[in-house]
């Protein structure tokens, strides 16, 4: 028998497994409603953007069907008229049902015995429900319905109330698509879930973990896994630099980041103009129950060390530029403001846990103290002066 005939055999296998998984595919059929005369589109929802796939004018019953060649990983599709999308996830080769009316696509849209797809609309439920609240927040908070330090915690908790609820639906199966599709939910453009805090990013790299392991090799996983990475890499350098600020003491040299921001006057004064003197970075908010009493005490320990070389940075985030200056009128020490109010990325970048909170400086710009019980501030004072 020539090399043909004895490889000829195992050619023949090669290629009906060849031709079997080139036939692999997936199928959506289903009836949209009220559509009569309009296109309907299937599209992907790729790492680089929406692909239309295939289309279909429906008629008076609305009955469509599309086939597509099967993922290597959980993928995410979407069914579209005009401006009007329903989104759904195809695990492999499946065939999937969905009804939906045109009128309502998103409201109206159901994937039969789908499970995955039915968590995924209880993500959807749970976001939608969320950026509401989060909206009415903001609203709230703009016309003074409530001050800063209000907003701030409600707005902590319905977060933390979201991602409760979610979390559930993303352990129980993280190499699922619903797991994927819950992690990069967004509101206002933001990802709800933040892969660089630490509390968030367990549920990132529960994630990409169960898709390295159950979808090895494939874009998508490469890609989640890359990006999992990456926000660790950072977080770990955002966590040192935190470390920088809490440790006491702070080794010599290692100053905070510097400010610069405008006082009541517009005059912008960085924070590094006052080396030489033991300054008191104080983060705070006027428009809160706490701010009388807490600038009553700093001006007590102002006057006693104002002629020793002691000064006062305090930074304002209200949100209320025009109490701040009225406010910060008659302060004798130095006053700033954040327009960025409570979404400022200082509070991030100093680690600022609560309002009010401050940091103790040297002459040479070193972190002496954190100061968030200020009853023991008087005594880190005389322990630098």
């Amino acid at each position: 028998m020539n090399s043909l005939g004895r490889f000829l055999p195992f050619l023949l296998i090669g290629i009906m497994l060849f031709s079997c998984k080139q036939g692999e595919a997936f199928k959506v059929t289903g009836k949209i409603d009220s559509a009569e005369g309009d296109t309907l589109y299937l599209e992907h929802r790729g790492l680089g953007g929406i692909v239309k796939l295939d289309s279909a004018v429906l008629k008076s019953e609305g009955s469509f069907s599309f086939k597509q060649p099967a993922p290597a990983n959980p993928e995410f599709y979407q069914l579209r008229i005009g401006k009007r999308v329903a989104v759904f996830a195809v695990d492999s080769t499946e065939t999937l049902h969905v009804t939906a009316d045109a009128s309502d696509l998103y409201q109206s849209f159901k994937v039969e015995d789908s499970p995955v797809n039915d968590q995924m609309k209880e993500v959807d439920t749970f976001t939608r429900q969320a950026a509401h609240e989060i909206s009415d927040l903001e609203n709230r908070h703009k016309t003074g319905a409530i001050d800063d330090m209000a907003y701030i915690t409600l707005l902590d908790s319905t977060l933390l109330r979201y991602k409760t609820d979610v979390s559930r639906l993303i352990l129980a199966n993280p190499s699922g698509a619903t797991a994927y599709y819950a992690i990069f939910q967004k509101i206002n453009d933001y990802l709800i879930f933040d892969p660089y805090s630490r509390q968030d990013y367990a549920m990132f790299g529960a994630v990409a973990t169960s898709w390295n392991q159950r979808y090895p090799d494939t874009e998508r996983t490469k890609h989640l896994y890359e990006f999992t990475m990456n926000a660790l890499k950072t977080r770990r350098q955002q966590e040192q630099q935190a470390k920088l600020f809490e440790n006491i003491p702070v080794e010599e040299g290692s100053g905070l980041p510097d400010i610069v921001l405008p006082t009541i006057n517009g005059k912008k004064i960085p924070l590094s103009s006052q080396r030489g003197k033991v300054v008191l970075l104080d983060f705070v908010v006027y428009k809160a129950d706490f701010s009388p009493k807490h600038n009553m005490d700093l001006n007590n320990l102002y006057t006693r060390y104002k002629s020793r070389g002691f000064e006062i940075y305090q930074i304002s985030f209200d949100s209320d530029e025009h109490f701040w200056k009225t406010s910060a009128a008659n302060l004798p020490w130095l006053t700033v403001r954040d327009q960025r109010s409570v979404n400022s990325s200082l509070l991030a970048l100093y680690s600022v846990r609560q309002l009010p909170t401050a940091f103790l400086l040297n002459g040479e710009g070193d972190v002496i103290a954190r100061i968030e019980d200020y009853n023991q501030l008087a005594v880190e004072i005389g322990k630098v002066l």
